[in-house]
């Protein structure tokens, strides 16, 4: 009989390779892709998923063999979403962000000690940032919307953060914990989040935090684009508009 200590790891090894996959989507990801991106065996992983599968969590591509989130995911997304989702509201916010600025907008939520995307909108100018999709996760800290939802936490919760994760040996020294408590100080001074190009060169994202009715820092919005699109005379109008619409949200949010 497996201990208490066997079960809690094969949980975990399943929320991660679930958690992973759901980063590959909607194209799907390879056994081998999967568990390197997981940090597992590929026997491991391969293990895992066909036992995913007969539960129907996860799903198999009979052309390709890419494994995908399965039908079982769906519906008991939809069963947890009366309790989480916020979409609804926040699917006319982003659309707004991304048409008044042409930027394009997106909507983050926290998971643990990572930001999920949930929405992604792209505004008319033509050329895009594409660091963010639908279902990719970021440590907090890395990319506007975790270094928004960061820095509106606690000075408790920061410094707890910051003594458990060290994010340098996969996104270097400039998110070490003297430069993360640097960004997080600005940022509580502009009342939004600014990533320069810090997670692919040329590519800048503004990130504002949007509050649950107990007032923590559940969501962000944010804008990427371009270098030239973020100037440092055009990015206190994009923050202002951030922090306008993070705001409506937060209330719509705190009414439900």
């Amino acid at each position: 009989m497996a201990s208490d200590d066997e079960r809690s790891g094969v949980v975990q090894r399943v929320g991660a390779v679930l958690r992973g996959l759901g980063s590959f989507e909607p194209g799907g990801a390879s056994t081998t892709g999967l568990a390197r991106h997981v940090g597992l065996a590929r026997a491991t992983t391969h293990r895992l998923l066909t036992s995913l599968q007969v539960e129907g969590l996860v799903d198999r591509d009979r052309t390709s063999g890419r494994w995908h989130l399965g039908a079982e995911m769906y519906l008991l997304g939809n069963a947890a979403a009366a309790r989480y989702d916020i979409s609804d509201a926040a699917r006319r916010v982003v659309h707004q962000l991304a048409e008044t600025t042409g930027e394009s907008a997106f909507l983050s939520a926290v998971r643990g000690d990572d930001t999920v995307c949930l929405l992604r909108e792209d505004g008319s100018f033509p050329l895009r940032s594409h660091v963010l999709h639908e279902g990719i996760r970021f440590p907090l800290g890395v990319a506007s919307a975790g270094l928004a939802i960061l820095s509106m936490m606690t000075d408790r919760e920061v410094d707890d953060y910051l003594t458990r994760v060290d994010l340098t040996g996969e996104w270097g020294p400039a998110h070490g914990a003297a430069a993360l408590r640097e960004r997080i100080a600005q940022t509580r001074l502009d009342g939004f989040a600014t990533n320069p190009g810090l997670v692919v060169e040329g590519s800048w994202g503004l990130g504002a935090a949007v509050f649950d009715g107990h007032g923590r820092p559940a969501w962000a919005l944010s804008l990427t684009g371009v270098e030239t699109r973020f100037s440092s005379e055009r990015r206190p109008q994009l923050g202002r508009l951030l922090l306008e619409a993070a705001h409506r949200l937060s209330t719509a949010v705190s009414s439900q």
